[in-house]
């Protein structure tokens, strides 16, 4: 699996391989309008929404298989290729039956193992590319299974796409990133071509140009944008939409970074890297070491090993340390209580 074996004929291999479209199909003019604006730009892959299950009944949920002939169209008379989001066997017989070229398997249905084998066995002994999106919550064993059940079935064309994920708190995102989780799926599976969503992790079409650009920084394969010809009076997700013409924009500021090239300097710099992740885990050890000494003493003089006004003292007094050095208190908090909780579970095994 890589980057080439999701392409199509026709498509460019460098980066960012691009996806656009409506989120939802709404109309036939609607569709041939944004397509042939996105054609013009050199967009090769368009992307609709024709089923779409809302979080609550009453929206907008889709007009179903009475759109597929539209995305035909596109394909015949623009030469695009067309993209889907599939959820049940029915959705991809539908969708192959209408000559579909990509299909994607969405957050929701990608959370649920048993709609994901559906969709695998559906798709046995048929060769088309496969796009699969983290589940709504953050657990990459979840997405890895569902890659891995598209995988079973024989499908080898197969990409991720990393759209972020469900959070309580929209205060800046509609979806947290969590790059975190992308980069290890990329550790564990290094040849698995990964293609960012920005206007489902931003919720705002205002924040889809620094995310595009983050996730090349990231070295992301490819980007898929909801793009439509009149985005403010879209029938779903209008605050996420931009016009052919913003997208087009956006693609054309974009940096794309030489991910590859290694200088002397950067190695220099990556050796320094190095070293002091080695000293980093010496302290650390060393830290565990104390704690179990403290663990040893607590359990000789009957004490608890929870001391939470020292604890406190401790997170706040180390995390203003870190803000005046420079660093987020956020960060800093996260590495604390990390290290607490491995400094407890060396007590409590002492307490055993």
């Amino acid at each position: 699996m890589d980057l080439q074996s999701i392409l199509l004929p026709g498509v460019d291999a460098k980066r960012p391989l691009i996806i656009a479209g409506p989120c939802s199909a709404e109309t036939e003019e609607q569709v041939m309008e944004t397509a042939r604006k996105l054609a013009e730009r050199g967009v090769k892959i368009f992307r609709a929404g024709i089923w779409k299950p809302r979080t609550k009944p009453g929206g907008f949920e889709g007009l179903g298989a009475e759109a597929l002939p539209w995305l035909k169209r596109v394909k015949t008379e623009l030469g695009m290729y067309t993209a889907v989001e599939v959820a049940t066997a029915k959705h991809v017989r539908e969708c192959l039956a209408h000559d579909v070229d990509i299909l994607w398997i969405g957050a929701r249905t990608s959370a649920n193992p048993f709609a994901v084998q559906e969709i695998a066995d559906a798709l046995e002994g048929i060769d088309i590319p496969v796009l699969i999106k983290n589940p709504v919550n953050p657990d990459l064993d979840l997405w890895i299974g569902a890659i891995e059940r598209i995988y079973n079935a024989g499908i080898r064309r197969i990409g991720a796409i990393h759209r972020g994920f469900s959070t309580a708190d929209k205060k800046i995102y509609r979806n947290l990133p969590q790059w975190h989780i992308p980069i290890e799926l990329h550790r564990q599976l290094p040849n698995l071509p990964i293609i960012c969503d920005p206007s489902h992790i931003g919720g705002k079409r205002e924040l889809i140009a620094p995310l595009c650009q983050q996730a090349m920084d990231l070295n992301f394969d490819g980007l898929i944008v909801e793009s439509h010809c009149n985005p403010d009076k879209a029938w779903s997700d209008a605050a996420q939409q931009v016009t052919p013409e913003i997208l087009d924009f956006i693609l054309n500021t974009l940096v794309i970074r030489d991910m590859t090239q290694s200088t002397e300097s950067l190695s220099a710099l990556r050796r320094q890297i190095d070293e002091l992740d080695n000293s980093l885990l010496e302290l650390l050890a060393r830290r565990m070491r104390v704690s179990v000494e403290i663990g040893v003493y607590k359990k000789e003089h009957n004490m608890p090993i929870l001391q939470a006004q020292r604890y406190d003292e401790i997170i706040s007094k180390r995390i203003t340390q870190a803000e005046q050095m420079g660093m987020d208190g956020e960060f800093m908090k996260t590495v604390l209580v990390a290290i607490h909780e491995e400094s407890v579970r060396h007590q409590m095994d002492i307490m055993k």
